[in-house]
């Protein structure tokens, strides 16, 4: 069955409105957390020292980097989505417009404000564009290739985010609290918002 045709997931409107809400308000967690400046999750660092170091904008490299990710989905077999595409894309767009939009605060009170709203920002949006059933996002399906090929997906997560973290640290990104409490924190929020984020099934016509 195509991904287009999944009664369970709600109708294909309902579908593409979760997954660009979703993309929204991705890129707009990942600018928030940039502009707190107390450190940004691992795959957000690497995009930050790429800018630092070329210049272009964070989304910008976001856009590159996802697409370069789907490189190496050939070897892994992975096939893309809807989803997949509009990832590469819209993110780095929203993230982008975050941070030309999200005031740089000074106060310290403001950017511990910025880091809470930026991972539950992640959190939700993750279940909203998962939920649409469209696709996986570049990183993630870089994981869930890896891990078809033996590795746990523990295993290949970590491997990958301590990959880009360390090169991205190396690069000029901010490794700091934020990237701690990004770490420790968005699994569970994903987990909480996943369910909350699907469509609930229809009741069953009453028949007499």
């Amino acid at each position: 069955m195509s991904e287009l045709s999944l009664p369970h997931l709600g109708s294909l409107p309902n579908r593409l409105l979760r997954l660009y809400a979703g993309l929204a308000l991705y890129g707009a967690g990942i600018g928030l957390q940039v502009e707190s400046g107390l450190g940004n999750g691992p795959w957000d660092v690497f995009h930050q020292g790429l800018s630092v170091r070329t210049g272009w904008s964070i989304g910008t490299w976001i856009i590159l980097v996802g697409a370069i990710v789907m490189v190496f989905w050939i070897p892994l077999r992975q096939r893309p989505g809807i989803g997949t595409v509009s990832n590469i894309v819209f993110v780095g767009l929203f993230a982008d417009l975050t941070l030309w939009l999200a005031p740089t605060p000074d106060l310290v009170v403001v950017r511990w404000a910025y880091l809470p709203a930026a991972v539950v920002c992640v959190a939700a949006a993750t279940g909203l564009y998962i939920g649409a059933g469209m696709g996986p996002g570049p990183r993630d399906g870089l994981m869930t290739g890896l891990h078809r090929l033996g590795l746990s997906i523990r295993a290949a997560r970590t491997i990958i985010e301590l990959t880009v973290l360390a090169a991205g640290w190396l690069l000029g990104g901010t490794v700091g609290v934020g990237t701690i409490v990004f770490a420790v924190t968005i699994g569970p929020l994903t987990q909480f918002f996943m369910p909350r984020m699907r469509p609930r099934p229809r009741p069953e016509p009453y028949a007499a």
